[in-house]
Order: C-alpha cells, then sequence, then structure tokens
C-alpha cells in the first residue's frame, strides 16, 4: 500500500539547539499510529513541521508523494493534511452547524455565502448532518458553543477537521482537559472515523492510547527511540526509562 504521509530525515534547530533529530515516519490509509513522549521530547514541534506551521531546518515531508516540505500549512490542507489542536479555538456565539458549514464553504472556496445562505444549500447541509451526526453531535447543531459541554467542544474541532475532507487527520491530544466522565464520547468518535483515514494522534492519557493504537511512536529529546507494535511498547527498556515507567509496571502486573 502507498503511504499517504512520508515524513523523511526531518530535523529542526532553534539556535544550537536541535528540538527535531532525524526523524521519518510513514503513514498508510486506515493507519490509527499515536505518538508518545514526555513533555519537551517535540511532539508539538513535530506536527507544527508536518502541518507546514514550522519551517524544518532539514528533511522533507510528501502527502500521496507529492513533496509539500516548502507548502504553507493551508496548501497542505487542501491537499488533505488537516490537524486539530491541543486546546479548542471554536466561536462560542456561533453553533456546531454554523461551524461546521463554514469549514465545508470553506473548503469549497465559498466563504462569502455562509452567513443566511448556507441552510438553502441541501448538499453543505446534508453534509453537515452526517459529520455531526458521525460524531454524536446532531442533537446540538443548534446549540451556541458555550452551552455544551467541553467534551462535545473537542468533538466538534474534530468535527470542522473532517469537514476539510483530510487524508490524514493529525490530532493534538483530543481529549485533553476533558473530564473523564467525557472521554468515552471521544473514543466512540474515533472509532467511528473513516477506515481509509490515516490518523496520527498525540496523547498523554494512556489508557486511551492503548485502546486506539495499531502502532506507536515514542518520541524523546526530539529522537524516535520506539516505532511498532503497542503490545511491545512497555517492555522496551529505552522507553520506560524515558517516559512510561510505572505506567508499564502496571500494565505488565494488570
Amino acid at each position: 500500500m502507498t503511504a499517504v504521509l512520508e515524513v523523511s530525515g526531518l530535523n529542526k534547530s532553534f539556535g544550537g539547539l536541535a528540538v527535531t533529530n532525524n526523524v521519518s515516519l510513514s503513514l498508510e490509509p486506515g493507519d490509527r499510529t499515536v505518538l508518545i513522549g514526555p513533555n519537551g521530547a517535540g511532539k508539538t514541534t513535530f506536527v507544527n513541521l508536518v502541518t507546514g506551521n514550522l519551517s524544518p531546518t532539514s528533511g522533507t515531508v510528501r502527502v500521496a508523494g507529492e513533496d509539500v516540505t516548502r507548502l504553507s500549512a493551508s496548501e497542505r490542507v487542501r491537499r488533505g493534511l488537516v490537524r486539530s489542536f491541543q486546546v479548542t479555538r471554536l466561536f462560542q456565539d456561533m453553533t456546531p452547524e454554523e461551524h461546521v458549514a463554514l469549514a465545508i464553504l470553506q473548503r469549497q472556496g465559498k466563504t462569502g455565502r455562509m452567513f443566511g445562505h448556507y441552510a438553502a444549500m441541501a448538499p453543505v447541509m446534508e453534509e453537515v448532518r452526517d459529520i455531526l451526526g458521525t460524531l454524536g453531535l446532531l442533537p446540538l447543531a443548534e446549540t451556541r458553543v458555550r452551552e455544551i459541554a467541553y467534551g462535545q467542544q473537542r468533538l466538534l474541532e474534530i468535527a470542522l477537521a473532517m469537514a476539510l475532507r483530510p487524508k490524514i487527520l493529525l490530532l493534538d491530544e483530543p481529549a485533553a482537559g476533558v473530564p473523564s466522565t467525557e472521554t468515552a464520547r471521544i473514543e466512540q468518535a474515533l472509532d467511528r472515523l473513516p477506515a481509509d483515514l490515516a490518523v496520527l494522534m498525540i496523547e498523554h492519557d494512556m489508557d486511551l492510547v492503548f485502546r486506539f493504537a495499531k502502532r506507536v511512536v515514542v518520541l524523546a529529546a526530539g529522537t524516535v527511540i520506539f516505532d511498532g507494535d503497542p503490545r511491545a511498547v512497555t517492555e522496551n527498556a529505552e522507553v520506560r526509562a524515558a517516559y512510561l515507567g510505572s505506567y508499564a509496571d502496571a500494565r505488565r502486573h494488570a
């Protein structure tokens, strides 16, 4: 199967400090990969490099075989490389329906026709309902964001990403700040993502990681120290020393 995302020899230095050190990673359609590592490991920097929010010192990023290393973040989105953010970036007085409709019209280059018009666009409304339904947000379609739970706001962030029709979806801690009583909603939504979508997720909730991931990549000090099966990661001595520690011991004795 052909990789939809290929990152090769990615490096980033700030002054004399290397924060991304020769990182290579590829994703195929349907991959469910989680990037983990201690705070300061360079995870968010790596995602910013991949998505075009930062320029690498060296290395390449390819989407579906095309070199996008020098393209802007918005140009990468148009090629199917889409991310969600660790902190919600929503308009509190807009509804989920309005948010998703705006994202669809942005994708279509029709944002000037947004307010007062999108509801009359049958194809747009059908797609809005489909996306919100997939993520369990349809009952809240016309509720202002400020009135819905934080976990559901995180789901709306994913809905916005889906409205851009990604080939590759990068999720930056989708469960961050979500109460434990609401994390099940996040997991259910992740389970309903399209089977052919390649997903790379950064996450600190290790229970969620092991339920979601088919592959785990561990970053420490900007360097990949493990890339493989989730069942093997807790047995890796370097990973245990750098990050998992007592969590790995607990899983082994569970």
